[in-house]
């Protein structure tokens, strides 16, 4: 089975910035939906943004439309999540996720990456 790894988490100010990137390791052997979830604790994993195989069709979160965008690579098994205006309720484990699917709940997505921590301070 191919591996996510995910990169870009770190540390930002309320209203900052941030870049998320995951990047598929080994053979796909087709198309995956791709998605962006987290965990922050005590809390239930969460979609945060997901984008079909083809790029053309996304699901947010409410708590980040307008403020987060999911991206993918011209079709291929790239992820990336720009996010801005941060809170300090978006602290997390940000895990990469992908799928034959698209759907929004965790147990769906299949390939899962280690996560990475984003932290915003106030």
């Amino acid at each position: 089975q191919f591996q996510l790894v995910e990169s870009g988490g770190g540390l930002a100010q309320a209203g900052g910035s941030l870049r998320l990137s995951c990047v598929v390791s080994g053979p796909t052997y087709g198309t995956y939906s791709m998605a962006w979830f987290r965990q922050a604790p005590g809390k239930e994993r969460e979609l945060v943004a997901a984008v079909n195989w083809n790029g053309d069709e996304t699901l947010y979160s409410d708590s980040v439309k307008d403020r987060f965008a999911i991206s993918r690579d011209d079709g291929v098994h790239r992820a990336h999540l720009q996010m801005t205006s941060l809170k300090p309720e978006d602290t997390a484990v940000y895990y990469c996720a992908a799928s034959r699917s698209f759907m929004r709940f965790p147990n769906t997505w299949t390939v899962w990456g280690q996560g990475t921590q984003v932290t915003v301070s106030s």
